[in-house]
């Protein structure tokens, strides 16, 4: 009997994996310079057009989404931030295997907090998962960014 089970489990497992799908053939694109360009820095430019107080010689400017739209308007904006963060780390994007992983994961859930800040309409969770995605691009820029200025 065991020597049954040990030619019909191979046989098995072959079976179940035969059938599985060859991988999507993902192709990067952008490259990071013209990612941060053309998508990081003008979302996160929305978010936190939208966040936070202005003191000003004439009083205190709210920077908040005033009606439904603008709140969903910065939803859509953490979801292109959200998923930028994947986008980094598709090869020949990721500039190693540590760090920048980490930080474009840590963008990644920046993103995802930002997200969850504008379902809940919640103004001062809004300005705080901005400041959590300001030290995201903080950390990330502070190991890469000579490396990404100067690409070519």
């Amino acid at each position: 009997m065991r020597y049954l089970w040990m030619a019909v489990c191979p046989a098995l497992l072959a079976a179940g994996c035969a059938g599985a799908p060859e991988p999507p053939p993902y192709r990067a694109v952008a490259d990071v310079k013209q990612l941060m360009n053309a998508m990081v820095d003008p979302q996160a430019d929305e978010i936190w057009d939208k966040s936070g107080w202005i003191v000003t010689a004439t009083g205190v400017e709210e920077r908040r989404p005033k009606n439904d739209e603008e709140w969903i308007a910065v939803m859509h904006h953490a979801v292109a931030v959200t998923e930028a963060g994947n986008l980094l780390m598709m090869a020949p994007r990721a500039k190693d295997g540590n760090l920048w992983m980490k930080y474009a994961q840590e963008l990644t859930d920046a993103g995802q907090k930002v997200w969850r800040a504008a379902e809940a309409k919640d103004v001062q969770q809004l300005f705080d998962t901005g400041g959590v995605l300001y030290e995201a691009c903080l950390h990330c820029h502070g190991e890469y960014i000579d490396a990404i200025k100067n690409a070519k």
